[in-house]
């Protein structure tokens, strides 16, 4: 069985196990529970803390597993990303006290308090910043009120809430994280498997199926409105001058292909939603 490790809490753990349903996989039923057997797809669910997974993953000890990418970078693990899976978006900044710093370089010899020290560390590291990092689990954004620290790394979302500890942003993203699919060093074959499940899951998320009639002599104008993944499906109709479309277009842009459709001449607009999908 291909064993998987799935976030047992936190932001990542609803929208991971949704996922995992729509791509056809049982979920636990029993919050608390922390491992599942699903032997009609041939695979074992470990629910585990986000932050650990890497680890588990990277050791061998289990084959592939949902964090973010941030937790992956962070633990230093052999554990590699082999897709990302869009949801649990987050930016990794450096910020402090007002005025007191402009650019990355003004950090050195200062401390650094944040959750990530790994990947704070190394991203110092590589532009050549030499820091004392401060540890913490949560509530970085007090360290310098605090007096702990000098400055913080975190995730920012709006910045409200560093703003609110008397902070400003400053210097250059440190990560632009997300969650994502890791894998084991040697990747088992089922791992291409569960990676095709999610991905069809994804396609489904953001695209759909639009049909329409159309005459014929307008199929080249409407192809350049919607081309499809490769090009659409086009079929004939009783009537010879006209034909049946059929094409997969982004959700986000639906209404305005439809609108440009209907301007163009087609009739007979239809969408439907993609529930899996394999590409």
């Amino acid at each position: 069985m291909l064993r998987i490790a799935v976030p047992n809490k936190g932001s990542l753990a609803e929208t991971a196990a949704g996922m995992l349903v729509e791509a056809g996989y049982l979920t636990r039923t029993d919050p608390k529970a922390l491992h599942l057997i699903d032997a009609r797809n041939d695979v074992e669910f470990f629910y585990l803390r986000p932050r650990d997974i890497a680890t588990y993953v990277g050791s061998g000890a289990l084959d592939a597993g949902v964090t973010g990418r941030d937790l992956l970078l962070d633990s230093a693990s052999q554990a590699t990303e082999v897709a990302a899976l869009d949801f649990a978006d987050s930016t990794f900044r450096f910020a402090g006290p007002v005025g007191r710093f402009s650019q990355l370089i003004d950090l050195d010899g200062m401390r650094v308090a944040t959750s990530y020290t790994g990947l704070v560390g190394d991203f110092l590291a590589r532009h050549g910043v030499s820091v004392e990092l401060v540890k913490l689990d949560g509530a970085v954004e007090s360290a310098v009120d605090l007096g702990v620290a000098d400055a913080v790394a975190d995730v920012v979302s709006t910045g409200t809430t560093l703003r609110n500890a008397g902070l400003e942003i400053f210097g250059p993203v440190i990560l632009d994280s997300t969650a994502v699919v890791i894998s084991a060093p040697e990747q088992k074959p089922g791992t291409k498997v569960l990676l095709r499940r999610l991905q069809g899951v994804l396609v489904a998320r953001r695209y759909v199926l639009m049909d329409y009639d159309l005459p014929a002599s307008l199929l080249e104008r409407a192809t350049d409105v919607a081309h499809g993944m490769e090009s659409p499906t086009v079929s004939p109709l009783k009537d010879p001058d006209w034909v049946a479309v059929r094409v997969m277009v982004p959700r986000k842009d639906m209404n305005q292909i439809m609108d440009a459709l209907y301007g163009l001449g087609a009739r007979a607009i239809l969408v439907s939603a993609i529930h899996a999908a394999r590409l």
